[in-house]
């Protein structure tokens, strides 16, 4: 569906509330097609169309009525959206044309009936504008970019050895001066320019890179630095 589409007849115009409080009403008995119709204001035929539909299991009372439905079912997305987040923790998040060649592909394995892009092999971009406003959670962010050796050493037992070492240089030498230095404006790998969806609310996302521009100082050499600068003049 065409995100900028204007309904140009009153089809369809009935409320969908509407539309299943009338076909509970006629499955229940409680009153007949007409009566139904006049009663909720929906077309006697679509109401009769959709009750058979019902009686058959062809659709479902939570389901919704209507020309254009998602090409994949909400548990089909909701499976989606969890690996979506799962390759953004693991710093590999995925771009907006991954994630329409996935869909494509998940479209075609699982015979879907779509109308995506069978040249270009991804769905569209329509899909991607509905397949976000279905799930607000997402978002689109510019990754920092982060080291493979930084994503491997950031973890419990590095960062437990490093406060320890720092813990000994501490008690070693009693500082009454520290100094903190960040690398505002310096970086030592490449920017990246392409775009990742990921959950909303996060501070900052990553983005792995393959290799670095520079090479940072290991953990051995950055504490020697940090043990001259406390020795004494």
């Amino acid at each position: 569906m065409v995100r900028t589409y204007k309904k140009k007849s009153s089809r369809g115009s009935w409320s969908k509330e509407s539309m299943k409080q009338a076909i509970v009403a006629v499955l229940s008995k409680t009153m007949g097609y007409r009566k139904a119709s006049q009663l909720y204001g929906v077309p006697q035929t679509t109401l009769e169309r959709y009750v058979v539909k019902t009686r058959k299991s062809e659709v479902s009372l939570n389901s919704t009525p209507g020309n254009f439905k998602p090409v994949f079912s909400k548990k089909e997305e909701d499976e989606l959206v969890r690996y979506i987040k799962e390759m953004k923790k693991r710093l590999f998040g995925l771009t907006t044309v991954v994630l329409r060649k996935l869909a494509y592909q998940l479209a075609e394995k699982n015979s879907k009936a779509h109308n995506f892009n069978h040249d270009k092999m991804m769905a569209g971009v329509d899909w991607l504008k509905g397949f976000m406003k279905r799930h607000p959670d997402l978002s689109i962010r510019k990754p920092a970019a982060t080291s493979a050796a930084r994503a491997m050493g950031f973890n419990k037992v590095a960062v437990d050895k490093f406060y320890s070492l720092l813990g000994e240089i501490y008690d070693k030498y009693n500082p009454d001066r520290i100094y903190n230095c960040d690398e505002t404006r310096i970086s030592c790998v490449s920017k990246t320019k392409s775009k990742i969806i990921a959950e909303k609310g996060r501070k900052q996302v990553g983005s792995l890179l393959q290799q670095n521009e520079g090479r940072r100082s290991p953990l051995k050499y950055v504490l020697m630095q940090l043990e001259l600068t406390c020795l004494p003049c």
